[in-house]
């Protein structure tokens, strides 16, 4: 009777851990769906659009000084918590404005209830896994995934019956509200050493830490870049059009999907630091196949490669930031955090700048350049006991 009271109460952390990625996901994919209807909302053109949306990058910075303080010194529970409320509360908000000031207020709370909520999510997956005693990082990833889909879906949806979208935004946030009422409580508690737990910032940064720092800012640079340029890649360069430019990011979308979704099996039987060389060799093969033959179904197979190889990768790294000794969880993954978020910020003007002064086919290049270089810094990587 304890075995199955224990495998129950086990089942529904893991189910309220998988809800907050669902959240974060749902929110994102939900309202990035509707962003052609916002923007009309709000009166600006695409031009303007552009430089607005960037409001969403300082809310990230103060997300990132905000949680590199508070992690490890007030449990990862509440705060996760804390921040899925102003995810939940911000997504309506941010979806019905119609003006500009209410559109940069939206967006920078975005960015501080997502990227803010982005660590303890992590640290709580960390937890559940440690308890659960198998590799379990891919597969909560892939909620975030699998809310990503679904809320593009479900936007797609409301934008075909002509559902505004603050009124869409605020049923998905009602409907993810109450549920993580019902789950909540179920998160995951860190160990009180670790709630209790004070160190000197600086300390955090340890040299494991810092080294798989490194790898999640070249993985996120190749992440960042695929997802923005795979399409422009094959609608542009290749002269295919912007249907065929769509469907190649959208095979890069399913693959890092089913990655992560098969990727905790591939870890528990390789290992988490072979697992994470594979991948990222992976992902160098893959964009060597997309753009050595430009043509459309290289670009299909290359970035469908590429999805699968990225797909795991901050997601190993994050689980192996979560159980360095000695390092709190929370504290662990904070530093994951801080090495991944410039990485997506600098990867599209990156790619962008390059291609202007050679050709996207050259830029993109650089992924396969990431990629080694990353695999390479793997051979330091130092797997905890039991990560």
């Amino acid at each position: 009777m304890t075995g199955t009271v224990t495998a129950s109460a086990d089942l529904r952390t893991r189910l309220a851990v998988r809800l907050v990625f669902v959240i974060l996901g749902g929110t994102q994919g939900g309202w990035m769906a509707r962003i052609p209807a916002i923007r009309d909302q709000v009166g600006v053109d695409t031009a303007r659009w552009g430089l607005l949306s960037s409001s969403s990058a300082a809310g990230d910075l103060v997300a990132i000084v905000l949680i590199t303080l508070l992690i490890g010194r007030v449990s990862s529970r509440l705060l996760a918590l804390a921040a899925a409320t102003v995810v939940l509360l911000n997504a309506p908000v941010l979806a019905g404005a119609s003006s500009v000031p209410a559109l940069v207020l939206g967006l920078t709370m975005w960015g501080v209830g997502a990227t803010f909520l982005a660590t303890p999510v992590n640290a709580l997956a960390v937890a559940a896994e440690r308890a659960h005693g198998r590799p379990l990082m891919s597969g909560f990833h892939a909620c975030y995934s699998v809310g990503v889909l679904a809320g593009g879906a479900l936007g797609t949806l409301a934008a075909a019956t002509d559902v505004s979208p603050g009124i869409q935004m605020a049923i998905s946030s009602g409907v993810l509200g109450a549920l993580l009422l019902g789950l909540g409580a179920r998160l995951p508690e860190e160990e009180a050493v670790h709630r209790d737990h004070r160190r000197p910032l600086r300390q955090r940064f340890t040299p494991q830490l810092v080294l798989l720092a490194g790898i999640a800012f070249l993985g996120s640079f190749v992440e960042g870049a695929a997802s923005q340029w795979s399409s422009v890649y094959t609608a542009d360069f290749l002269d295919e059009g912007a249907a065929l430019g769509a469907a190649t990011y959208t095979c890069f979308s399913v693959a890092i999907l089913v990655g992560r979704l098969l990727g905790d099996r591939f870890v528990a039987r390789l290992g988490r630091r072979v697992f994470l060389r594979a991948s990222l060799l992976t992902v160098a093969l893959g964009v060597t196949a997309a753009v050595a033959q430009p043509t459309l179904w290289s670009a299909f197979a290359g970035f469908t490669v590429v999805g699968l190889g990225i797909a795991c990768v901050l997601p190993s790294a994050i689980a192996l930031a979560g159980r360095q000794p000695g390092v709190p969880p929370g504290e662990g993954v904070s530093v994951i955090t801080i090495g991944q978020w410039p990485g997506f910020l600098l990867a599209g003007p990156a790619v962008g700048l390059l291609a202007g002064a050679t050709s996207l086919r050259v830029a993109l290049g650089a992924l396969v350049v990431a990629g080694v270089g990353a695999a390479a810094l793997v051979r330091w990587v130092q797997v905890p006991d039991g990560g």
